[in-house]
């Protein structure tokens, strides 16, 4: 059972449930904390802690029992994300990072790929569904980036996409519009992995506003930017 919101954008009652779960038990572990989630009425960030929340990122995949979903859940002090987890429930994988500490799938470290030439990359590139607007430019990019590279893939799951950039199954990820909440945890994934994410122009991501997002293992960041220029 679900609700639709335009085109391609979905809110089931697992979405909502599963943010009533994370609400309920995340309160008590610190309860100054505001919390910044998918299905708030008023979903922004406010000052201090704030736990960025996607209850289950990759909807539509969740509504046609593709196992690609994941419930992202990322906490943010004064703006800057400190601890990110990924979850899939599906496949049984956590992938977790603590700023400073590294980043870990189940215990494991992980690390991002060592691949330096675009020509033998596999990228992932999103399609932006809930934004019809932006096809042309996303389907334009994807044809640039499969062009020069070894193949693409379209996983629709961005927090996912970036934990799997994170352990080297991707070499960079692109989306032209994600939420906050798509991209807090795997953000600090990446990073704590080796990798870099920012805007498609090379600017930082934004924790209170949506916008594009460039992955990269790093060594193919500037190749990648320069392509989506």
């Amino acid at each position: 059972v679900y609700t639709k919101e335009g085109h391609a954008n979905f809110v089931t009652e697992a979405d909502m449930a599963s943010q009533r779960f994370l609400i309920e038990h995340l309160s008590p572990l610190l309860p100054e904390a505001h919390f910044f989630a998918e299905e708030q009425e008023e979903n922004k960030m406010a000052p201090g802690w704030n736990w960025v929340i996607d209850p289950i990122d990759g909807t539509t995949n969740f509504l046609h029992g593709t196992g690609h979903w994941a419930v992202s859940l990322a906490l943010a002090e004064a703006g800057q994300i400190v601890f990110g987890v990924v979850y899939n429930p599906c496949s049984g994988e956590r992938f977790t990072a603590r700023r400073g500490a590294g980043a870990f799938c189940g215990g494991r470290p992980l690390r991002v790929s060592g691949c330096r030439r675009l020509e033998e990359s596999l990228l992932s590139v999103g399609t932006v569904p809930g934004r019809r607007d932006l096809a042309g430019r996303a389907f334009a990019r994807m044809r640039t980036l499969y062009d020069r590279c070894q193949d693409v893939r379209r996983l629709g799951c961005a927090s996912l996409d970036l934990c799997w950039v994170a352990g080297g199954r991707l070499d960079g990820y692109v989306e032209d519009f994600l939420q906050p909440w798509d991209y807090a945890a795997g953000l600090l994934v990446v990073e704590e992995a080796g990798g870099r994410v920012t805007a498609p122009d090379g600017a930082p991501l934004s924790l209170t506003r949506g916008g594009g997002v460039l992955a990269s293992n790093g060594h193919l960041h500037a190749a990648l930017q320069s392509q989506l220029e």
